[in-house]
């Protein structure tokens, strides 16, 4: 993976290089030699970018404005030769479902779905026109598997997935290749954004949950620094999106961390019963 020189200057848009994911997917890609045209939604994060030697610019996935205008750029940038496109971009959305209101729900897609697929359709036809691409798509183990508390992050991730399949259908014998990544626990500033997120949406104190399942279990998660004993860092998604680009045939999605492995396994052989007891007291 720390060979130099397999990107061969072939240019990558990234969403989400802020911190974590992102940005480490974003440094190891340059270190190999692509053409990293990295993004974030604050502008503080895009100067931090720029001051690390990056092309850089802002996208806003909840700003349809704002991803015209970055993709724009993008394709500029690169004259209209984009390689890949890592869809790294999203938040989490805590909370019982019945505590959320729908404008949490609404703007969980509104991020992690619908500013996604407007930043995939606007590169499809620079991809088309060269006749060949990879569409990367950051997804999760909660992209097939549900669990409590997480209901909003769970459906935009189950819609990304859908979209993604039959994307991949419909771009059969284009070129362009679509690769789905579904990362477990990883090290990152997913649990703080999240937390944010919770207490921006959600009054726990009067909530039916407020005592069994967010003072005992979510907000214990969700404390910085916490992880579990699966918590990868970022690299083992670096690893993954290396193999969506390069290898010739890519496989359709890419498991991260123990869980993701385990839980796929669990889905194809367990009755849904049983795998519901099983995420219940996971």
């Amino acid at each position: 993976m720390g060979e130099s020189g397999k990107g061969a200057g072939r240019a990558v848009l990234i969403t989400g290089c802020s911190t974590g994911i992102g940005r480490t997917v974003a440094q190891g890609l340059r270190d190999r030699g692509y053409r990293v045209l990295a993004t974030a939604r604050k502008r503080s994060d895009v100067a931090s970018l720029i001051g690390e030697g990056f092309e850089a610019a802002r996208l806003d996935l909840s700003d349809e404005a704002s991803i015209q205008e970055g993709v724009a750029w993008a394709l500029e940038a690169c004259d209209g030769a984009l390689y890949g496109l890592f869809n790294n971009g999203a938040y989490g959305q805590p909370g019982a479902l019945e505590d959320l209101p729908v404008a949490a729900l609404r703007a969980q897609f509104e991020s992690n779905v619908f500013g996604t697929y407007e930043v995939t359709r606007l590169v499809l036809p620079a991809m088309r026109e060269r006749g060949a691409g990879r569409i990367i798509q950051n997804s999760s183990v909660l992209g097939f598997i549900a669990m409590k508390y997480r209901g909003a992050y769970v459906a935009s991730k189950y819609a990304l997935e859908g979209l993604s399949d039959a994307l991949r259908l419909e771009l059969d014998g284009s070129g362009i290749q679509v690769v789905l990544i579904e990362p477990g626990p990883i090290r990152s500033m997913f649990r703080k954004n999240a937390l944010a997120a919770f207490q921006r949406h959600v009054d726990a104190e009067s909530s039916r949950y407020h005592k069994e399942g967010y003072a005992k279990q979510l907000a214990r998660r969700m404390e910085e620094g916490q992880e579990t004993a699966f918590t990868l860092p970022p690299e083992a998604v670096l690893k993954r999106v290396i193999w969506g680009l390069e290898k010739r045939r890519p496989k359709v999605r890419y498991p991260v961390c123990a869980p993701t492995y385990v839980f796929a396994w669990f889905k194809r052989v367990l009755p849904q019963r049983w795998l519901d007891f099983m995420l219940k007291r996971f």
